[in-house]
């Protein structure tokens, strides 16, 4: 795999350029962009650089973290609260995001995204309304083990970590087993539509997009 020094500001735009060429590949009025990544990658950081260059283009713009989608502690903590294969399978309520937020972009959908359902500091239901995204506009939704799931997505990234980043960057050192997991079940680097390389956060590099 072969990769390019990018800036984060440049990678943007590159980003935001194939939004604004791309279709909705699922006939609806929505893109659905997935920037996929360990919690120790800029995920979160690079998905709100993305939405404020679509937004001074005139896009509407939702993004959305997964984080905020997180089964409650009775369900998380079921096995332990250091299991690593609990973490990868049951901490995130992929039925909840299906259903609240690539729901309502479905063709015919309402367009009203919940931002968020859980959370995990207090373990209570966050009450947020839904947002409401017009024709047009662009979900960005952010987090681990985004890929393998047939989520709709119109355009994937994958943020890479080598295994020493990732070991390094990682708080919670338990959790590495399932990222390992990820790495050999699903291959993020080869299912994604592009791959960015982040263990220097400062000196990204990518892989250019790929033809499919």
């Amino acid at each position: 795999m072969r990769f390019e020094a990018i800036s984060w500001e440049r990678l943007a735009d590159t980003v935001a350029d194939r939004v604004d060429r791309a279709v909705p590949g699922d006939g609806s009025d929505w893109l659905k962009v997935g920037v996929d990544g360990a919690p120790a990658a800029p995920g979160g950081e690079f998905a709100e650089r993305v939405a404020a260059v679509l937004r001074s283009r005139g896009r509407s713009v939702l993004v959305v973290a997964t984080d905020g989608f997180l089964r409650p502690r009775s369900l998380r903590f079921e096995h332990g609260k250091q299991d690593p294969d609990a973490y990868y399978s049951d901490w995130y309520d992929t039925g909840a995001l299906w259903r609240e937020v690539f729901g309502p972009l479905e063709p015919g959908g309402s367009g009203r995204v919940l931002p968020d359902l859980w959370n995990p500091v207090t373990d209570r239901a966050t009450r947020s309304p839904a947002v409401p995204l017009p024709p047009g506009g662009v979900l960005l939704l952010h987090g681990p083990f985004l890929l393998g799931h047939w989520y709709p997505f119109d355009l994937t990234l994958h943020l890479r970590l080598s295994p020493g980043a990732l070991a390094r960057r990682t708080e919670q050192s338990w959790t590495l087993p399932a990222f390992a997991r990820y790495e050999s079940e699903v291959g993020p680097a080869d299912t994604a539509d592009a791959v960015v390389r982040a263990d220097d956060a400062r000196r990204p590099a990518w892989t250019g997009w790929r033809d499919r």
